[in-house]
């Protein structure tokens, strides 16, 4: 029976979708009696037999070696395109942990879409979403993984532009999804360019096709250049980083999911693709420079943001930035660890931040203060997610940092520089939302904010419940690294920058005698960080520039040059007609005099080229 459900690990993304199918009565307002709701309700039952399947199957899979199913997709001709799945521990890990955030998102969405007539459509594509990344984790196709990746595109956009009727929501939506097709475009051509170079797209037959692939520097860059695009956009980062941030107007159960698995999404395709990636120094190096900009400066600008939602969104394309360093320095391992270690921090410290949002109705930290009298539970889960997101032992990410780090030390001593200035940001940053929300003195919007429904307490509970035995997890997995063989300095020197960061920002914010609030020396450099280092001015000034001075171009073209002629050929016409109109008598000599005179004119103009 058990080994039966290994072999049927394909039906996980089916339940999401049978489960956004079963929420289609609902949605157009079919039944009317009942409400929404058993809309959600309907989701939440099919996302906990998905997880349900994923841990049963996890338990038989645990140690044992990756088995392979195939499904005959499209044969034409020479091209036959499969659909591969992979069954592995790590597959099925994702699954769980994809599932669980799902389940916990789903609940949360109870309280916090208490009042939203939109129940079914919400969780409708929050079903998309589980189909779609469950699909990817277990697909061992590039092909299929574009495919899913463009569907995931699709419901992110969805999901921000669900409140449609404000402005702000419907200009995120539409920045994100066309954001991230710029990504997308650049990242078929490489999908298909790399088709008849290896002649598959199973990622198996890729990294063995790779260990003996004869590519010039210059194919092998522009191919992984193209392949690394795509996840480049889905992960956030420069220049291809803005969308992450106003997806934040969409609901916030949907960003427990996006700033956790959603985004990290392209990061698991990077990783899958290694080998191929390694093919290309440059490829390499770009990634981690990439990643080193996106992950100091997305920290900087955190700092400087008053939305919350904002401030935390930065956050993410930072620890993203550190995934870009550990796949472009071959540490597969410790990148799929980080992503593990990171997604579990970032859901609580979403889910914490999102019933304060909901009840005092500002995401302003300027106007919080004093909510730790009043929100106890929220505070304790915002501080656990706060250590666990940062080099603070014994929990989670400290341990990620700490390897990554340590494998950084001798070969890239520059890189492990680039972490403990990120890391202590990072601490910085969150230390200082803590201080805005939960300390200080009440203020005029959070003089009425109690802790929210059970709904909204209870997935967060259970989040920091998990965050707080991740290591314990890392250690019965045999994932933590040997404590003897743990480089002291790096991991002291880690410790010491969270503690620097976090008592910085506490002593700046939790200090009444320090006015509030904090200004810069230089207005400028605040404005530069607080204005997103004035990426969004400078895409105006250059490539929206240049697209809208082409788009004039084109359209004075049009108007002036091709109707013009249009329009003249059709006036001469109808002057033409009405200039003969007054001369025809309506007898026919008169007619077969045009006749001959017009015959005259043509043969003299004809023979006219002749005499010259």
């Amino acid at each position: 029976m058990i080994e039966a459900l290994s072999q049927t690990i394909w039906l996980v993304p089916l339940y999401a979708l049978m489960g956004a199918i079963l929420a289609i009565p609902w949605s157009p307002g079919i039944i009317r009696e009942t409400g929404p709701r058993p809309s959600g309700y309907v989701n939440i039952v099919m996302t906990l037999i998905a997880l349900i399947h994923s841990l049963v199957t996890l338990i038989e899979t645990w140690g044992k070696p990756a088995s392979y199913l195939s499904f005959s997709w499209l044969h034409a001709a020479d091209l036959n395109i499969t659909f591969d799945i992979e069954v592995s521990t790590i597959t099925i890990a994702a699954l769980v942990l994809i599932t669980a955030l799902n389940l916990l998102a789903q609940i949360y969405a109870i309280g916090y879409m208490e009042m939203d007539w939109g129940w079914a459509r919400f969780y409708s594509l929050l079903a998309l979403f589980e189909a779609g990344m469950t699909t990817l984790v277990l697909c061992n196709s590039l092909f299929f993984s574009y495919v899913v990746l463009e569907i995931l595109t699709l419901g992110t956009y969805l999901l921000i532009g669900l409140w449609f009727n404000q402005s702000l929501v419907v200009t995120g939506a539409r920045d994100a999804f066309l954001t991230k097709r710029v990504g997308d475009l650049i990242l078929l051509m490489g999908v298909v360019a790399l088709l008849p170079l290896a002649g598959t797209w199973n990622y198996n037959e890729l990294a063995m096709w790779a260990q003996t692939a004869t590519l010039s520097s210059t194919t092998a860059t522009l191919l992984c250049l193209a392949l690394i695009a795509g996840p480049l956009a889905k992960c956030a980062q420069f220049p291809l980083h803005l969308w992450l941030d106003e997806a934040m107007e969409g609901p916030m159960p949907a960003t427990i999911l996006r700033n956790t698995v959603v985004v990290s999404t392209g990061a698991w395709v990077l990783i899958k693709l290694q080998p191929v990636l390694a093919l290309s120094a440059v490829a390499s190096n770009f990634m981690i420079c990439i990643g080193a900009v996106t992950a100091i400066g997305a920290s900087f600008i955190a700092m400087a943001q008053i939305d919350i939602k904002r401030s935390l969104s930065y956050s993410v394309s930072a620890y993203m930035g550190l995934v870009f360093i550990a796949v472009g320095t071959q540490q597969d391992a410790v990148a799929l660890k980080l992503l593990f270690t990171y997604a579990i921090a970032m859901a609580l410290l979403v889910m914490s931040v999102g019933g304060v949002v909901l009840n005092t109705i500002t995401q302003d930290l300027t106007q919080y203060g004093g909510l730790w009298s009043r929100r106890p539970l929220s505070g304790i889960c915002f501080l656990v997610g706060t250590a666990s997101m940062i080099a603070f032992p014994p929990l989670g990410c400290f341990w990620t940092l700490t390897e990554m780090a340590d494998n950084l030390w001798l070969s890239y001593p520059q890189l492990v520089v680039v972490m403990l200035i990120v890391n202590g940001l990072t601490a910085f940053s969150l230390t200082r939302e803590f201080s805005l929300i939960f300390g200080g003195k009440i203020k005029q919007m959070t003089v009425r904010s109690p802790e929210g429904l059970w709904a909204l307490v209870l997935p967060m509970m259970v989040t920091m419940g998990f965050a707080l035995h991740v290591p314990i997890l890392l250690y019965q997995w045999q994932l933590l690294p040997i404590w003897q063989a743990l480089n002291v300095t790096v991991a002291g020197s880690l410790t010491l920058t969270s503690l620097i960061g976090a008592g910085t920002a506490a002593y700046l914010y939790l200090n009444d005698d320090i006015p509030k609030p904090i200004q810069l020396p230089s207005k400028a450099l605040q404005d530069f960080f607080a204005y997103d280092l004035y990426t969004e001015k400078f895409y105006r000034s250059t490539i929206v520039f240049v697209v809208g001075l082409v788009s004039q171009v084109i359209y004075w073209f049009d108007r002036y040059l091709v109707d013009g002629v249009i329009n003249l050929v059709g006036l001469a016409t109808i002057f033409g007609g009405e200039t003969l109109k007054y001369n025809a008598s309506g007898q026919t000599q008169f007619y077969f005099l045009s006749i001959f005179l017009g015959v005259i004119l043509f043969v003299g103009m004809i023979f006219s080229n002749f005499i010259i």
